[in-house]
């Protein structure tokens, strides 16, 4: 049998030095503002049971989810997604804690991407849940909590605006199963408008199929709330590009110009989301890094209903991003290696402390003579070698 014990499994990689540095980095600054915000630090655990994600509640189908067994033979999952184990958190441990309740965690999921497609089945993942509280105000208060978040870490970021309620009230009116309009959602999510077109031309061409048409396309300015209203008649449908359209009017106050974008192709797990749903992206990150929107009925299924809005940022791609572009702040060299003689260790320990308290960045040598530290050090870069004994004594090495 072969094995495997010295390569990762597929989608997972070790993260090495300046990697583990950048994200460090991006969850500090993440956290940072989300604290300001008011938010509190929850952590779920990493293994939770398959109810608590079966696909109905959380629109992950089974086969994207890492499952195993406890030792009562019980389904449990990897944690594919942080906002269920929130819910059942605040619906529980949390369930006399005055509302609103603002969450953020930081903390990693895990789910299995067929292909991969360049994307991990391990992601670190930070953001915030805003829990109890409903309308325009809250749902300003999120999106301008990731607009912040993202601002923080980098500077040409755009947030794309939608309406999970538009693509629903539109497929309402198809006659198709709920596989064949999760099929359609996710040909319009992907922007496949060939295969997307090839599924709506089996059916009667009505207003409702037009307009479903021209979702991957409906993609810019205020103008394509414009455009969208002149495709649809239907009560319901208009009432959310109402919406979206008044969430744009305040957001264009934020001074975003041309980074501040409506998609009503933006329909990623549709039957999670109820209302508003917003993504952000980074150049130089080929997926979206922050994926958010309101889920006002999903409490519903912990008995505990509840308005709800939140999002969650991919941190490794973030972290990539900053790291290709030299904004994280590489870890400083050593400015002396100390060196103890023979008898001297523990004074030498004590004089890297002393140096550091001073402000002076020291490492303590474990090799056996001052040849080898001194090829160390040289190997390094680090300028000093101080050589503790009966005195101190400074070497300087060349470099």
């Amino acid at each position: 049998m072969k094995n495997y014990s010295k390569i990762t499994p597929e989608g997972t990689k070790d993260l090495l030095f300046e990697e583990c540095l950048a994200n460090r980095t991006v969850s500090s600054i993440l956290g940072k503002v989300f604290s300001k915000r008011g938010f509190h630090e929850v952590l779920t655990p990493a293994v939770e049971f398959y109810d608590l994600f079966n696909e109905e509640c959380s629109g992950i189908p089974m086969e994207y989810m890492f499952k195993m067994s406890d030792s009562k033979g019980r389904l449990m999952v990897m944690r594919p997604d942080s906002t269920l184990p929130i819910a059942r958190m605040v619906t529980t441990r949390l369930k006399s804690m005055q509302h609103p309740i603002r969450l953020f965690y930081n903390q990693r999921v895990y789910r299995y991407n067929p292909g991969l497609t360049g994307r991990s089945n391990e992601v670190m993942q930070a953001g915030i849940e805003l829990i109890g509280a409903k309308g325009k105000r809250a749902d300003l208060e999120v999106i301008t909590t990731a607009i912040e978040a993202l601002s923080k870490c980098v500077p040409d970021f755009r947030i794309e605006l939608g309406h999970a309620g538009f693509f629903k009230a539109l497929a309402q009116m198809l006659p198709v199963s709920r596989e064949e309009r999760e099929e359609l959602r996710m040909l319009i999510e992907s922007k496949n408008d060939s295969a997307l077109n090839s599924k709506l031309d089996t059916l009667e061409q009505t207003p409702a199929v037009n307009a479903i048409r021209r979702l991957p396309r409906l993609f810019g300015g205020i103008e394509v709330i414009d455009e969208a209203c002149r495709l649809c008649d239907d009560a319901e449908a208009l009432q959310t590009l109402a919406y979206v359209r008044e969430i744009y009017h305040h957001l264009s106050k934020y001074g975003l110009g041309d980074r501040l974008i409506i998609d009503l192709g933006l329909v990623q797990r549709n039957d999670y989301y109820s209302s508003i749903v917003f993504s952000g992206y980074v150049m130089g990150s080929g997926e979206p890094v922050l994926i958010g929107g309101r889920y006002d009925n999903l409490l519903d299924h912990f008995d505990a209903p509840a308005p709800a809005i939140g999002f969650g940022i991919n941190v490794d791609a973030l972290a990539r991003v900053m790291l290709k572009r030299g904004n994280i702040a590489q870890k400083k060299q050593p400015d002396v290696l100390v060196h103890a003689d023979e008898g001297y260790e523990i004074e030498a320990i004590q004089y890297t402390e002393t140096l550091s308290k001073a402000g002076i960045l020291g490492e303590n040598s474990v090799f056996e003579t001052e040849a080898e530290a001194w090829q160390y050090a040289r190997f390094k870069g680090i300028k000093k070698l101080a050589v503790v004994g009966e005195e101190i004594r400074t070497v300087e090495t060349g470099v």
